[in-house]
């Protein structure tokens, strides 16, 4: 279920979540990392359903985990797409990005999908696409109950997750409560390590907040700061191709900005 690395440790890491297929968002935030001396890339888990360009998504992904550049962690999108998972906790539209999904990737993307881990550990750091409780329920962390069941789970000071599309912060106090906090982009947080930490990452290739844009963030594990970053790329012909693959309407308009689900479900597709 879990993995523990132990090997050298980077100074910044980019945690990149929920791609979905958005090949133009990861091309935007390779580019932005690579300017912010980003030393190893993490890819929190659902890099396709939704969008149009799954393989090519993978392809990145892939190479980049196979080369040391980057680590990977299974999604619910993920596990759906390789079968390892059923789509029965889906909405119909997520099911028809799956079934679209499944169809353009080949046997060598499946079977990377399958061989990914649900979570992985290292040097005080867990990554996991849900939950570090239960990470094959795919539970959303949408309060502070939740995240605390993540945190105690984990046994990590900082814990870095995706699946809920909009960002979030949540630490412990000095009495044990767990408080989240929504942060500003582009404002480095500093996650002092006299408290554990659980940091939701956000989409990077369907935001729900209606915002456009490529969302990801940067730790540096040396000054223990975090940020959120969103970044433009060229979302219209993003939202173009979802179209002419005859993909649900809503995903292009994620992608455009729009809003199209009940504040706090994150789409629970």
């Amino acid at each position: 279920m879990r993995s523990v690395l132990r090997a050298h440790v980077p100074v910044k890491y980019a945690l990149i979540a929920d791609l979905h297929g958005n090949l133009e968002a990861l091309e935007a935030i390779l580019a932005h990392a690579g300017g912010q001396g980003v030393g190893r890339y993490i890819f929190l888990g659902d890099m396709v359903g939704y969008g149009p360009d799954p393989e090519r998504v993978l392809e990145v992904c892939r190479h980049m985990v196979s080369a040391g550049d980057a680590l990977a962690v299974l999604g619910n999108h993920d596990a759906a797409a390789c079968g390892r998972d059923a789509t029965h906790a889906m909405n119909d539209a997520a099911r028809a990005a799956i079934e679209w999904t499944r169809s353009c990737l080949k046997p060598r993307h499946q079977q990377w999908l399958a061989s990914l881990p649900l979570m992985l550990q290292r040097d005080r750091m867990t990554w996991v696409h849900a939950s570090a409780w239960r990470p094959a329920a795919w539970t959303y962390i949408h309060n502070a109950r939740e995240a605390r069941n993540s945190l105690r789970e984990a046994g990590s000071t900082w814990v870095f997750s995706g699946h809920v599309h909009d960002p979030m912060l949540y630490y412990t106090c000095s009495d044990l409560r767990v408080v989240g906090v929504r942060l500003l982009e582009r404002r480095p947080t500093i996650l002092q390590p006299r408290r554990d930490w659980l940091a939701i990452v956000g989409s990077a290739g369907q935001p729900r907040d209606g915002m456009p844009g490529a969302r990801y963030a940067v730790f540096d594990r040396v000054r223990m700061e975090y940020t959120i970053h969103r970044l433009a790329y060229d979302s219209a012909a993003t939202a173009a191709k979802i179209r002419a693959a005859g993909l649900p309407e809503r995903f292009a308009r994620h992608v455009e900005g729009a809003v199209l689900v009940r504040p706090g479900t994150s789409g629970i597709e």
